[in-house]
Order: structure tokens, then sequence, then C-alpha cells
């Protein structure tokens, strides 16, 4: 018996990093999976791995930038299974995105009114909208969970990424007015906050953690986290092991935001 059995599961940003490794680990523990990306190529390649350690699934591709395409993103996982008893809100962009696209990720004076809205759209308006969408059936239900993917941009300040670190601090007061309007009718909503991820969208960065010197200072751990370790966190929230966890946030940072300086 696996955590998950019997849940259906939808999964934001699921083809690549945190996303494709939570849509593995919900699987392994039994989950149906439902896993979202703008690209179908590599969302088939993160279903086939997912699938490959049990479970059943399927994906749904779109961009999740507006409200439309994720009521459709719902409104297909509603069709195909009947119920979400999971959504866990990953979608998003980072630094890797500021590299392909100048400007997305600066600091607040030299941030277009476009590029903060672009950047909101992806970071932010896709979580609130699936949530929206993802509510009703989890309200007829009387249960749900309700998982958002944020950041130690969220809960500490950031010398450029001003729309990031905005998104992701919204995400987090967010997810505590969910939580206590939304347990009334039995869905809890909690958020996890990674730190250094050894993804495709921090690949910029990760690269300093081979200096040792260079990582005690990035992090009291000295080394990025691999995406499996933010997927067991959020297995955990999506879990009914964590049934009195309500509001929470947990920061998986290594310690980052432990310390005040570095040392």
């Amino acid at each position: 018996m696996g955590r998950l059995d019997d849940k259906v599961v939808v999964i934001t940003g699921a083809s690549t990093g945190i996303g494709r490794a939570t849509m593995e680990r919900c699987a392994e523990e039994g989950a149906t999976v439902v896993g979202c990306s703008r690209t179908q190529s590599t969302l088939d390649e993160a279903l086939a791995s997912a699938l490959s350690r049990g479970g059943q699934g399927m994906t749904f591709a779109t961009d999740l930038s507006t409200e439309n395409n994720c009521k459709a993103l719902i409104d297909a996982t509603i069709d195909a299974y009947g119920r979400i008893d999971v959504l866990i809100n990953n979608a998003g962009v980072g630094w890797q995105y500021g590299i392909d696209n100048p400007g997305s990720m600066a600091a607040l004076h030299d941030t277009t009114a476009d590029w903060w809205h672009d950047v909101m759209a992806i970071n932010l308006d896709s979580y609130v909208f699936c949530t929206k969408h993802a509510l009703k059936p989890m309200m007829e239900a009387g249960s749900g969970s309700l998982v958002h993917v944020a950041s130690m941009g969220g809960v500490t300040g950031l010398y450029d990424g001003h729309t990031y670190t905005a998104a992701k601090g919204a995400i987090v007061n967010l997810s505590r007015s969910l939580a206590i309007t939304y347990i009334k009718q039995g869905i809890r909503s909690n958020v996890v906050s990674p730190g250094f991820i050894d993804t495709p969208m921090v690949a910029a960065v990760t690269p300093l953690f081979d200096d040792p010197a260079v990582a005690a200072n990035l992090s009291p751990i000295a080394r990025a986290a691999a995406p499996e370790e933010i997927a067991a966190c959020n297995a955990f929230f999506a879990s009914d092991d964590s049934s009195y966890c309500n509001g929470a946030n947990l920061v998986v940072d290594g310690g980052c935001t432990a310390r005040s300086f570095p040392g």
C-alpha cells in the first residue's frame, strides 16, 4: 500500500526538475498522476518514467499563464477521473529564464511592466487559477490537499529577481489564507519553499557548488538539493501523513535562511 493509493494528483510544471521528480514520487506512492507543462514531448518522457514506478496517469500540455488554460487542465482531470484529491502547483520560471530573457529577473528599477506581468502570470497567476478551479470539485468532495512550491526567495530578500520574489512571497501568504478559509470544507493548503536545487531552472548557479569554499558560502549544507528531496516533501503534504499540517511553509534550503551571515 502506498501513501497516495486511490488519490488523483495534479502536478504542474511536471516535465522537468522538481515537477518531474514529484510526478515520479507520487506515482511510486500509488497515485493517479496528471502532469502538466507546456511541452508534450518532455511530458511524455516524464509520464513514462513515472508510470514505470507504479500508479497510472495522463498528461495535459498547455500554457498555464491564462485562466482559461488552468480551467481546461482541471476540467480534463475531472473528465478523466471524476475528482481531484491533490493539486501540486509547481509551474514557474527562475534564473535560467532571466538568462534566456534578459530583464525578466532584474531588480525593480530595471523591470519593465511587460516583464513584471509575464513573470507574474507564470509564477503566480497559474497557482491562483489552477487552485481556483480545483477548489470546486474539492469542496464538493469535502476533502483535498493544495501544495504550492514557492522558494526561499519568498521569505527572504534577493538583490534582483524582484518580480520572482514578489510572486513567491505572495504564494506563501495566499496559501495561509486558503488554509484558514477552506479547511472548513476539508481542504488543506501548505507550501514547500526550496533553496538551491539542481534543476535546469538554476543550471547557471549549481556549478558554483563544485568549489567547496563557495558552496559553504552559498548554503550551510554546502550542496544543492536533488529534485527528489523536494519531491519527497511535496508527497508528504499530498498524503494523509500531513493531516494536521495546514497553513505551513516548509523551507527546504539546507539552512540558508537559518543563518544571519555566511560563516
